[in-house]
């Protein structure tokens, strides 16, 4: 078993320990990519010096490097900071602190889901043989290392003890599913759409990021899921047409506008354009696509046609 452990300041653990989050961003303030996990493999979290203690962990979900903004508004104070400004800070505090020099605004995400913390009494203490001098952090593998499978036991042994209720699953089977039906947050949710769709909304193209919506097939409100097979990516306005009934896509992936949108309002010629042209963007994995399932739903359900 592969895991990873991050290093990370106390006040990041304390302003997350509490909030019972079902997701969490462990932020990076440069641009080094995250290669060092697979979907779901286990990342813990150790305190930096003076502590030197593993505090919790987290599940891993995907790497992404994101505009500020972006990370901000998909995962709020999941980031670890009360507020925007104190986020912006933080990583400008990080990026002087370990002489990063970058003026581009975006930040590297390790998006984590299932957080967990132990209480100070429940920290794994440093053995005297595990290693101080990683930077950032270091990756493990329980069938090389001794020290690996000795932390990875007492890990276990607190999560059985947080997760595990009669008749619920173990915490080895309950984080095994691949990313089609992992259990992703809101956040985790509107940046994995977003990193699918290559940034370019699905119907029209548009690569401005900032007016892109990961947008759900069927809606989180009627038990639709976070799910890669539950979502595509659109422009804010179309986002607002899907969400209403105006516009819909096919099982076979073909884009209808609804002759619902003239009616009611007269115009809407300029998304006329799109009807019966099939989308413009779609994800590369095939396991990834959307459910025809849930296009099926939003096809019967909510299309106006």
């Amino acid at each position: 078993m592969k895991f990873f452990i991050g290093l990370t300041d106390y006040d990041w653990y304390s302003e997350l320990r509490q909030r019972n989050y079902d997701e969490v961003n462990f932020w990076r303030p440069g641009s080094t990519r995250f290669q060092a996990l697979q979907v779901n493999d286990l990342f813990l979290f150790q305190l930096k010096k003076p502590y030197y203690a593993i505090v919790g962990g987290g599940f891993f979900v995907r790497y992404s490097y994101v505009p500020i903004d972006l990370a901000w508004k998909a995962f709020g104070m999941k980031n670890g900071t009360q507020t925007r400004e104190a986020f912006v800070d933080r990583i400008m505090k990080y990026r002087e602190k370990n002489h990063i020099i970058t003026t581009l605004p975006s930040i590297g995400c390790i998006i984590l889901t299932q957080p967990f913390f132990f209480d100070e009494p429940d920290w794994i203490r440093q053995p005297g043989d595990w290693p101080v001098n990683a930077v950032v952090g270091k990756s493990y593998d329980t069938s090389t290392s001794g020290v690996a499978q000795r932390v990875n036991e007492q890990v276990q042994k607190r999560l059985s003890m947080q997760l595990q209720s009669p008749g619920d699953q173990s915490s080895n089977e309950r984080y095994t599913e691949g990313i089609t039906k992992l259990r992703l947050g809101q956040g985790a949710f509107r940046i994995v759409i977003t990193e699918l769709y290559q940034r370019r909304c699905a119907i029209s193209g548009e690569k401005t990021l900032p007016v892109l919506e990961a947008a759900h097939i069927k809606p989180f409100a009627m038990n639709g899921e976070n799910a890669a097979s539950n979502g595509i990516l659109l422009r804010s306005d179309i986002h607002t047409l899907f969400d209403a009934g105006y516009v819909t896509v096919t099982d076979q992936h073909r884009i209808e506008i609804s002759k619902r949108l003239h009616d009611d309002f007269g115009n809407g010629k300029d998304y006329y354009h799109y009807h019966g042209q099939k989308l413009v963007v779609e994800p590369s994995d095939q396991l990834l696509m959307p459910a025809r399932d849930n296009l099926r739903w939003h096809n019967e359900h909510v299309y106006l046609g």
